[in-house]
């Protein structure tokens, strides 16, 4: 075995995968993970679990899936992470985690989130579950949203012995777990429903169908249901649009419509009571994760699909993995490249965009190279759909049914970030709800400091 390379992953076939919503990687076995695990050297300054959000032991788990000790590798990353098999397939693991492995230096990194997600499914096919808090404590915490940062602040809190309850708006918990990410990438029964029901297995309770600013106000949870403290972790999701001629268009969608409509309506399935457009020819707008998402979705559904985005690949913000999984698949990539109009026909049906082409000038403020308009390069795709991708702000009906609850220009909830402290008193936020939309993983963490700022603060009551 060449310790310098991962022992690589198995993955359907692109042009299979292509044509339907089974999940991409099949991950390891335990005869490849255990040799994976074999590639760490157990740092005694592990710089990997500096680069992660919730600060996993990560040689502490893999120190045991080296020896084939599953379970306990397992209960090793429930200590910190309320979701593994969720991490181990959607975070940015190259940025953070093995971004940072010391390994990597002169090979690759060890693949740490493919270990965590091995660890994770083997637990849930053993039927091994994390271990619940001993006893309660006698005080009452709610969490609005039950996405990665509401969750993992109730699991948290639940394992120190609080009386935790989840409401949540839609139908089904999970948040973008469950709205946002696709089965391909995220099975929702077998992964997503089986983390939720870990979740509940330490004392959370989770109430569906309840919006937080119209069934119930934090105020009257605070004052009337008894609730010691409130998290809000109800996430980042009222889609953005670009303001260009044409956006009220049939056939123009936000991702976060067409991905909810197909993730957790199922559209793509025979007989859904939500069908959405397939398309002959799609136009996605943007350039992160989600725009991905989008687009491979859209290519499942038959369409003969396309990125566009401003900049070049070098500044596309999804991750490498996600780009190279789209590429693989046949989307196309119309990169340096702006719509400026959405064309509609006599019925106001997309058939046409209007787009510029782009160069890079200066760093702007993001530090990323601003894109600059070509003079006379203006060029029509023909498509019939078009997805718009530019990202999503909290929707503001928990901060302006809140007295006291302070907001910044972007409408998102001002936090502290070390304990999620808001500026009422008792209540504290995490996730999109206060960053804007982000990944998974920065939610659970900000989900993981509420959790210690929450217990700081009641603890401080006597």
């Amino acid at each position: 075995m060449d310790v310098l390379k991962k022992v690589p992953v198995r993955e359907q076939d692109a042009k299979e995968r292509a044509r339907n919503f089974e999940e991409v990687c099949y991950g390891y076995n335990a005869e490849e993970a255990m040799a994976e695990a074999s590639r760490c050297i157990g740092c005694k300054n592990a710089q990997c679990v500096k680069g992660c959000p919730v600060a996993i032991d990560i040689p502490g788990f893999i120190d045991r899936m080296k020896k084939g000790e599953f379970e306990e590798a397992f209960q090793v990353i429930s200590q910190a992470s309320a979701l593994p098999a969720v991490c181990g397939r959607v975070c940015p693991q190259e940025t953070q985690c093995e971004g940072k492995c010391i390994r990597g230096i002169k090979g690759d990194p060890v693949s740490i989130g493919k270990l965590e997600r091995f660890a994770a499914d083997w637990a849930r096919e053993n039927g091994i579950r994390p271990v619940p808090a001993a006893e309660k404590n006698g005080h009452k915490v709610a969490v609005i949203g039950s996405g990665p940062s509401g969750l993992t602040c109730a699991g948290d809190l639940a394992k120190m012995g609080y009386d935790v309850t989840i409401f949540e708006a839609l139908h089904e918990p999970g948040g973008v777990l469950v709205y946002g990410i696709p089965e391909f990438r995220l099975p929702k029964e077998a992964v997503v429903q089986k983390e939720i029901e870990n979740v509940k297995a330490l004392g959370v309770k989770i109430e569906t169908n309840v919006v937080v600013g119209k069934s119930v106000t934090i105020d009257s949870l605070l004052s009337d249901e008894g609730f010691d403290a409130v998290f809000i972790g109800s996430g980042a999701g009222l889609p953005k649009f670009m303001g260009i001629p044409g956006e009220n268009a049939n056939g123009v969608f936000s991702a976060n419509e067409y991905l909810t409509r197909s993730n957790l309506m199922k559209s793509y399935q025979e007989g859904s009571n939500t069908p959405i457009m397939a398309g002959k020819k799609v136009a996605v707008v943007g350039g992160g994760n989600v725009a991905m998402d989008a687009a491979r979705t859209a290519l499942r559904r038959g369409a003969e699909t396309h990125i566009v985005y401003r900049r070049s690949e070098e500044e596309l913000p999804a991750r490498v993995e996600e780009v190279h999984h789209a590429k693989e698949e046949g989307i196309i990539f119309n990169l340096l490249t702006n719509p400026t109009e959405i064309l509609a026909d006599e019925n106001g049906w997309v058939c046409g965009m209007k787009c510029v082409k782009m160069e890079l000038g200066e760093p702007d403020e993001s530090g990323r190279r601003r894109p600059v308009v070509i003079p006379d390069s203006e060029f029509t795709m023909e498509v019939d759909v078009v997805i718009m991708s530019l990202g999503t702000s909290p929707n503001p009906l928990i901060s302006s049914t809140t007295e006291g609850l302070e907001t910044n220009k972007w409408k998102c909830i001002v936090a502290e970030e070390e304990n999620g402290q808001t500026t009422k008193t008792g209540v504290y936020a995490g996730g999109d709800a206060v960053t804007g939309a982000a990944t998974v993983i920065l939610a659970m963490g900000a989900g993981k400091a509420a959790a210690k700022g929450i217990d700081d603060y009641i603890q401080s009551l006597g």
